[in-house]
């Protein structure tokens, strides 16, 4: 079996030795710069892309796309141009992040001067969650976020937009950027609760929004759902609202066992993700922090 590999590489590597030598003899033919030459030098570097990418070898197959790219525009081909560079950042993604942002953001560039602004959005999101998972850089990725919605509601995708904004939402809060998130939350709870089939959702956006205002204030938070409630009655029987209600007694008496007995009563029947878990975290703190400054 290690001699079928082993011999399997060592044909791959043959196969590629070859298509460089065709890179550079392509290089060569196409001199003059001819159109012909020059599309069969796009063939070519497509062909080695795609050669490296079954060998595994992601930064050369991206630089080969990359090449492929530059060559499309030379003959003025932008579609072929941006999907060279998407095809390059996608293979940039398994060997060096930043180089495949650099890729997606040419991509981006040809996609909007074309006007094709839905796809740029898309491209947009890929390069948020690199920022998200590889680069760890949550203030960038918020900035891709919210261009993807701009581009996703100038195009009448609304859905697409909301679901941006709530990635951007979720972001904020964690970054303490309350006031941002209650906006969207606001904004987006706004828009579902017309919606006979996003209704469902509404109460968890104004939910989310509630707890944001109480980590501002717990005047802010109390004034909040009695504008949610007016908004959208609804609201009022959901166990959401019950339980925002729930931890602003437990506050306004300072409470800590009253508030945790809440959040775990709610806990067992609908489990808190990561998200919730933090926003009641930072509440609690500020119950615990006051009772210390009465001390």
């Amino acid at each position: 079996l290690s001699l079928q590999v082993s011999s399997g590489r060592e044909e791959m590597r043959a196969k590629l030795l070859k298509l460089v030598r065709h890179l550079c003899n392509a290089w060569l033919l196409f001199a003059s710069r001819g159109s012909s030459r020059i599309e069969e030098a796009c063939d070519i570097y497509a062909r080695a892309a795609n050669m490296f990418k079954m060998a595994k070898n992601w930064s050369a197959a991206g630089n080969a796309f990359c090449q492929a790219a530059q060559l499309h525009l030379q003959l003025q081909s932008k579609h072929d141009a941006a999907t060279n560079f998407v095809d390059a950042g996608n293979a940039f993604k398994k060997a060096d992040p930043q180089e495949a942002i650099n890729c997606l953001i040419r991509a981006i560039e040809i996609y909007t001067d074309m006007g094709r602004f839905t796809i740029a959005a898309k491209h947009h999101i890929s390069i948020a969650e690199i920022y998200e998972t590889e680069l760890v850089d949550i203030e960038k990725a918020i900035a891709h976020y919210e261009q993807a919605a701009d581009y996703y509601k100038g195009e009448e995708s609304n859905s697409s937009a909301n679901k941006c904004l709530l990635k951007v939402a979720t972001y904020a809060a964690q970054l303490e950027q309350y006031q941002k998130a209650v906006e969207i939350y606001e904004q987006v709870g706004t828009s579902a609760m017309d919606s006979p089939l996003l209704k469902y959702s509404a109460k968890e956006y104004f939910f989310k929004a509630a707890l944001c205002h109480f980590c501002i204030d717990m005047l802010n938070a109390k004034l909040a759902v009695q504008k949610y409630e007016e908004m959208f009655p609804a609201f009022t029987d959901s166990r959401e609202c019950k339980l925002v209600k729930k931890l602003l007694d437990a506050h306004e008496e300072q409470n800590i066992d009253g508030y945790t007995d809440a959040v775990k009563e709610y806990d067992s029947i609908s489990r808190l993700d990561q998200w919730l878990t933090t926003m009641l975290l930072r509440i609690k703190k500020t119950i615990q922090g006051e009772e210390e400054d009465l001390r």
